[in-house]
């Protein structure tokens, strides 16, 4: 008699970590549903779904290696763990012995699951972790933390009882969150409006009440009149500004000029629709929700852009109301303490290399500016920089420019990459070290945190079926080899997880009936009058910010219109398909590369026109010296300043056969874009391209 159970764990296929339930049969995974006692009984995307084929792929690292040709040559040798972790441990040490502790960097994809490889980090004395953010997420955490002393993360929306929601850009219905693209389907079912502005129509602009083809760069604009309208006509919640907002009066003196007809001339939005929707959210308020938007490494002005979307979200009074901003509650909101293994370690002293909390002390530490680690490389500002961990981390496929991130790497004496994938980077790496995929591997316990916070785990649903090893294993070995293995009080994941739980009252097997811990039975509500929780020195919304001006930073700057385009040129916008996961992480999966392969180039069609280009013509995306071939996808809707890809494509890693060469890389398009903005974030949309079409033979 066949031997089935079903595992409930967590999805690792994106970031989003949607709950799943895996139907294993004599050890082998039958297929992955979305958990039944978390997503109210829909399946998972695509991604998710496609979680099976991964796993019994074998085109992903297998066993450790160490690379002995030339970096990036793809000769390796194989090795035991033993000797692999020996050669790390080893290295490290005598970079710490000669350079100091902060010599050695660490990077990963953020989220929940980084306690191991943050402890790592801190535990040998260094301070320099980052994450991905800088090419992601950078200015709207930071935008946040100035107005509502709030990171993007700590706070959610009720999309579901939101009566007018404003995306920017954020083609949610193309994007990672299927739970969160549901209940905006919820909503407009419900009656709810949503508005979609963007440089180009796409999914979610077909299902919008209203959609604006905005001039690039002029978002910021578009914000400013809005807001003069809001202020000036009354349209705020006077109540709650009153009670938790300081700044208002600045603030109606600074858009004073800035009206809907100044702002059509910018946005080439119609006048009239600015104020009509200033009025419908007013009028929908507080139910109503300017989205901050996710992937937001835009432009230079990005953090004031994400500012002013905070600020109208503050002037309608949004925050803690059904229908907006919900401030997540977390398991302290109800006496429950998780213990964590970064909390036992002490503070790494001494400057980040990326100078957060020091030169730039708007700027988070606990994302960094990545962009900024080959100048600190290569000009060892402010101390050398001579290892680098990348942790499930792939800075060659998604931050800009890689060509110049390599010629700062060829400078380390060790590149380490733990990875269930061969990206470029850990392609570029001294050492690949493969961590267990997720369906082989069980996790520290986590947090997930809103109206209702609960505990999830992800649990181990097969073996390994290589020689493969989970992170807390590899960064426990490392930690002792390095003498610094008191931080890692375990010598299992189910010893942690225990440790984890001491003194909440529950168990790991209090996770085995529905795969989650849910610590309310209803939803918790701060108090909108007197219990609002906002982490600045005012303890309100800072909409003009006494931290930055006195950091000589203002609040908000005067819009100014972005530099000219070369003639001929174009600006290369990316996003995201629904299909893949950021930088190629599903892009060679059999299953997912077959619904989406490659990318093509997005062009205004009377542009495409002018030059000798038809629908599904190969044509030359150019700049500086590189250039690729792509074909071209003719459309009207498309602003003609730009043109479009999507981001991921472009494998130059020959093992990952699918999707090798397939498509163009957008990042080694962005040439020049390891940039540092005013909110942390690379400017990835000031990327101007050439195309021309390929004469046919």
């Amino acid at each position: 008699m066949a031997n089935v159970k079903t595992i409930y764990s967590m999805c690792g296929m994106c970031t989003v970590r949607c709950p799943i339930a895996v139907e294993v049969k004599d050890g082998s995974i039958k297929h992955i549903w979305g958990n039944p006692h978390l997503l109210g009984g829909f399946n998972l995307c695509a991604r998710g779904a496609a979680g099976k084929a991964f796993e019994y792929d074998d085109e992903r690292p297998q066993y450790p290696m160490l690379r002995v040709g030339n970096r990036g040559s793809g000769q390796w040798k194989r090795v035991s763990w033993q000797e692999a972790l020996d050669y790390i441990a080893t290295r490290l040490n005598e970079i710490k012995h000669q350079y100091g502790p902060q010599a050695i960097c660490l990077s990963d994809r953020g989220g929940p699951h980084t306690d191991f490889q943050k402890t790592f980090i801190a535990s040998i004395g260094s301070p320099n972790y980052f994450n991905h953010h800088a090419s992601c997420s950078n200015s709207v955490h930071n935008a946040h933390i100035s107005i509502a002393g709030h990171a993007r993360n700590t706070v959610s929306y009720d999309y579901k009882h939101c009566k007018y929601l404003v995306l920017y850009g954020r083609n949610l219905f193309e994007s990672l969150g299927t739970t969160e693209a549901k209940d905006v389907i919820d909503m407009i079912a419900a009656g709810g409006r949503m508005i979609y502005i963007d440089v180009r129509y796409n999914y979610t602009a077909a299902k919008a009440a209203r959609f604006f083809l905005i001039r690039p760069a002029t978002d910021y604009a578009l914000n400013l009149a809005l807001i003069n309208v809001i202020v000036n006509e009354g349209l705020y919640d006077r109540d709650f500004v009153a009670r938790w907002v300081i700044g208002l009066d600045e603030l109606k003196r600074f858009v004073a000029p800035y009206t809907p007809q100044w702002a059509q001339g910018e946005t080439e939005i119609n006048a009239a629709e600015i104020t009509t929707m200033a009025y419908e959210a007013a009028k929908a308020s507080p139910a109503v929700l300017f989205h901050p938007g996710w992937m937001t490494a835009w432009g230079s002005n990005d953090f004031y852009l994400r500012r002013t979307i905070y600020t109208l979200n503050a002037l309608l009074g949004n925050y803690e109301a059904r229908g907006g901003i919900i401030i997540n509650k977390t398991p302290a909101d109800v006496g429950v303490r998780l213990k964590s293994l970064l909390a036992e370690v002490p503070r790494p002293v001494g400057e980040r290399f990326d100078g957060c909390g020091t030169i730039h002390k708007h700027l988070g530490a606990q994302w960094g500016l990545g962009q900024l680690l080959p100048e600190a490389i290569l000009g060892e500002t402010p101390y050398p920089i001579k290892a680098y961990i990348a942790m499930r981390h792939d800075p060659l496929a998604s931050m800009p420019d890689p060509e110049a991130f390599k010629t700062a790497l060829d400078r380390l004496d060790l590149l380490v990459s733990i990875d269930v994938n061969y990206s470029e980077t850990a392609w570029y790496s001294d050492c690949i070290l493969p961590e267990c995929t997720f369906l082989e591997r069980t996790d520290h316990v986590i947090a997930q945190n809103g109206l209702k916070p609960r505990l999830l785990l992800r649990r181990q649903a097969v073996k390994p079926r290589f020689d493969s090893r989970p992170r807390w294993y590899i960064f426990r070995e490392l930690a002792h080899k390095m003498g610094v293995g008191q931080y890692f009080p375990y010598d299992s994941i189910e010893e942690l997880i225990a440790w984890q739980l001491e003194g909440t009252g529950f168990t790991i097997e209090d996770f085995d009936h529905t795969g989650c811990i849910e610590l309310s039975d209803q939803p918790l509500w701060f108090d909108r009058a007197n219990g609002l929780r906002f982490n600045t020195p005012s303890g309100r919304l800072e909409i003009i910010s006494p931290t930055l001006e006195g950091a000589s930073i203002a609040s908000f700057i005067p819009f100014e219109r972005a530099e000219a385009i070369p003639a001929g040129l174009f600006r290369l916008v990316t996003s995201k398909v629904a299909v893949h996961t950021q930088g190629r992480t599903t892009s060679n999966i059999a299953i997912l590369n077959e619904l989406v392969a490659e990318s093509r180039l997005w062009i205004n069609t009377g542009r495409a026109r002018e030059l000798g280009v038809a629908d599904g013509d190969e044509v030359e995306v150019s700049v500086e010296g590189f250039s690729r071939r792509i074909t071209a996808r003719l459309t009207d809707l498309i602003h003609v300043e730009v043109v479009f890809m999507l981001h991921g494509f472009g494998d130059s890693v020959a093992v990952r056969t699918r999707s090798f060469n397939r498509g163009v890389s957008d990042v080694r398009l962005q040439k020049g874009l390891l940039k540092l903005t005013v909110g942390g974030n690379c400017p990835l949309t000031e990327c101007f391209v050439a195309v021309r079409p390929v004469k046919k033979e």
